[in-house]
């Protein structure tokens, strides 16, 4: 199989849309129906997350620009108006979760408010009218509410009600998907603030609090953004902060870093994004197997065994966009191997999309191919970013 062929990479998006399209659509409610059965058989149909009504949003998006197809632009704006109509709530912040259109979790999460703005430069660049005003109105909440011009971050958590109670902890992840939004919103708008704002977080993430852990990048931080080693030690399954290091993380990085690179190059960027990859795969990477394990432990010990659909989505990515950047033909080797596990072990070639969460044999937990927020966003996004990167580089 050539993995690295624009035919392949568009019938695998053109593949995970079929899976989810019409179904995932919700025309009694609005929005989408995310949380469906390895088969396609919806076993929640009430649930709406933010993290998920945005990243449909951006799938249509890009599928339509991808495929041509003007029922993905209509399925993106059907998105776009339940994010705006019911998602965002009357003091501006996006809530969380909703049981079809009453709020059930109406915290703030910076995570979810970086996925507003993804989700805003997809339409943006889809040429949904629409966007421009929700590009406006999630830049502004995101500089009034969450951004610290002191520390050059943003915090994760605000609780719904007057916009005092900050949660104390600071994590890297909201912030690096902040800057992968950024960088989106920059290549719809062509607008400098996003591109410096990316800038600012890759350089605060990537080197300055990496420099306190020999390079890598740390998941959990105090208040005061010093690393927290203890966090969540107890908890190293925990789904959206599991202690340890996790390579899926340092691969994802090393992917924004080359596109930041693509767009405002700094000398630094190149050496860190193969830096940051090299580290992922010589401390996670099981070459008896092809697998790729989810977290390790400071000292290197492996703590989660388990594989993550995103982890191979984004090491695809990063390895193209490596390849393409250093012309070191090792880096398609690897792209060649995560396809290749994926393939193997993550497609559903039955039904269509990905599996989300493999042992480390390759088996999986459950039928549940798509729980809340899931959407084979990771799968998609790789799939166009990859496409992009290589007609880019075959037009200079």
């Amino acid at each position: 199989m050539d993995y690295k062929s624009q035919d392949f990479l568009k019938s695998h998006i053109a593949a995970i849309m079929d899976f989810y399209h019409p179904t995932c659509m919700d025309m009694e409610d609005g929005g989408y129906i995310n949380q469906m059965r390895d088969d396609g058989t919806v076993f929640d149909k009430v649930t709406k997350h933010l993290v998920g009504t945005c990243r449909f949003i951006y799938n249509f998006s890009l599928s339509s620009l991808v495929l041509g197809r003007a029922d993905y632009r209509a399925a993106a704006e059907h998105g776009v108006a339940f994010l705006r109509d019911h998602h965002r709530q009357p003091d501006g912040g996006y809530a969380w979760v909703l049981d079809g259109q009453t709020v059930s979790d109406g915290t703030y999460h910076c995570y979810g408010q970086a996925f507003v703005l993804l989700a805003a430069a997809g339409a943006k660049k889809a040429g949904i009218t629409a966007a421009d005003a929700l590009l406006d109105d999630i830049w502004g909440l995101l500089e009034t509410r969450f951004w610290q011009p002191d520390t050059q971050l943003y915090v994760d958590e605000i609780k719904a009600g007057d916009w005092s109670a900050i949660d104390g902890y600071r994590g890297q992840n909201a912030n690096m998907h902040m800057c992968e939004a950024m960088l989106a919103a920059y290549e719809a708008t062509g607008n400098n603030r996003y591109l410096d704002r990316a800038g600012v977080l890759a350089q605060r993430i990537c080197v300055d609090l990496a420099a306190q852990a020999d390079g890598l990048v740390w998941e959990h931080y105090k208040t005061d953004w010093t690393h927290d080693w203890e966090y969540n030690k107890d908890d190293p399954k925990n789904l959206f902060r599991p202690y340890g290091y996790l390579p899926g993380h340092f691969v994802e990085w090393s992917k924004l870093l080359l596109i930041l690179n693509r767009h405002r190059p700094v000398d630094w960027l190149i050496p860190k994004a193969e830096f940051l990859f090299k580290a992922a795969l010589d401390s996670a990477w099981n070459p008896t197997t092809g697998a790729i394990n989810y977290t390790f432990a400071p000292d290197g010990t492996i703590l989660d065994t388990d594989q993550y659909y995103w982890v191979f989505s984004e090491t695809i990515g990063a390895a193209a966009l490596l390849a393409l950047t250093t012309s070191k033909d090792s880096y398609w080797d690897w792209y060649d191997k995560a396809w290749n596990y994926a393939d193997k072990h993550f497609i559903d070639h039955d039904f269509g999309g990905w599996y989300r969460i493999l042992d480390h044999t390759g088996k999986r937990y459950s039928d549940q191919k798509s729980p809340a927020s899931k959407t084979d966003y990771h799968p998609l996004a790789a799939c166009y970013e990859v496409s992009e990167a290589i007609r880019l580089n075959n037009t200079l």
